[in-house]
């Protein structure tokens, strides 16, 4: 009897500690994550402010022009902004839906076999590398822009070829590359929805059809908020593939000209600037986190407006 009750209080001292443990461990990985945001936060403002307040926000924030090797050298970035948010918001129109359907159809419709056929190409998206998306759009996307850039522009005397490297091919390479993560969590958020929801409209008389889009969608709509959440700090935050496909000028951000993303100018321009030309690159990596922010605190009011709704 002595070495039972031993043996119960020995487990539950050794439970106890367990669990002590296992809550200090925890805590530090907390911890370690706020550290860790509140270094970088900290780090890019102290590196992106100081060309803000030499060259004047204005000059940099609303100019442009992009000449930091001239004469008199001008650090616009202005154009540079366009092209990110115009070129990530097409991404995600073109993306979202292709995502969205996917990841419906192998959670909702798909055979089991076929279910695996497109998961395993899904996954397979999931694991290139960024710089094989760049290689397959000089490839393959880059000659057929090419091709209908000569045909709309032929007679413009005005427009100047970009050979396929210009805004739309980096749409569409940065649309495919989202597919992945869209189609994994939405597909994820979409299993999620209890059977119970889909019988229930089942038996009050809906089609599948009616029940995926009227049911299990807004059911889902917390998840895949969070996907395309996920979606924009991919396209926002890509540089290699964009740098191949993009044509990499300055210019306006037209569909056939070619243009310069923000990732994209840090990549360029780093490896040989100095001075105020490398302070203004890092000020172009803080308006970058600036953007990631504002998204995540936009879409995050967006998913608590929902529940709230949904409440």
């Amino acid at each position: 009897m002595e070495a039972k009750n031993l043996s119960i209080f020995s487990s539950r001292k050794s439970k106890s500690v367990t669990e002590r443990t296992a809550a200090i461990i925890l805590r530090i990985c907390a911890i370690m994550s706020i550290v860790a945001v509140a270094s970088i936060t900290i780090y890019m403002v102290i590196s992106g402010t100081p060309a803000l307040f030499s060259q004047g926000f204005a000059d940099i924030l609303f100019n442009p022009v992009w000449n930091p090797t001239g004469k008199n050298p001008e650090f616009g970035i202005l154009y540079i902004i366009i092209t990110s948010i115009f070129g990530v918001a097409a991404a995600i129109v073109i993306g979202v839906p292709i995502g969205l359907l996917t990841a419906v159809y192998l959670s909702e419709i798909a055979q089991p076999r076929a279910r695996t056929v497109v998961r395993s190409a899904v996954e397979l998206l999931a694991g290139i590398p960024s710089v094989i998306y760049g290689l397959l759009g000089i490839l393959i996307i880059n000659p057929v822009m090419y091709d209908i850039e000569r045909a709309l522009f032929a007679n413009d005397p005005n427009h100047q070829m970009t050979g396929g490297s210009n805004l739309l091919s980096a749409i569409l390479v940065l649309a495919i590359m989202i597919l992945p993560t869209l189609i994994n969590i939405s597909q994820t958020a979409l299993e999620a929805v209890p059977d119970n929801f889909r019988k229930s409209s089942l038996a009050l008389g809906a089609s599948k059809i009616q029940t995926i889009f009227k049911v299990v969608i807004p059911a889902a709509r917390n998840g895949i908020l969070s996907a395309i959440v996920l979606g924009v700090g991919r396209a926002i935050g890509e540089a290699m593939a964009i740098v191949l496909v993009s044509g990499n000028s300055v210019n306006f951000p037209t569909p056939f000209a070619s243009v310069r993303f923000l990732t994209t100018g840090i990549v360029t321009d780093f490896a040989y600037a100095t001075g105020v030309h490398l302070d203004v690159l890092y000020t172009i990596g803080l308006v970058l986190f600036v953007f990631i922010i504002v998204i995540n605190i936009v879409l995050t009011k967006v998913v608590k407006a929902g529940v709230a709704n949904g409440k």
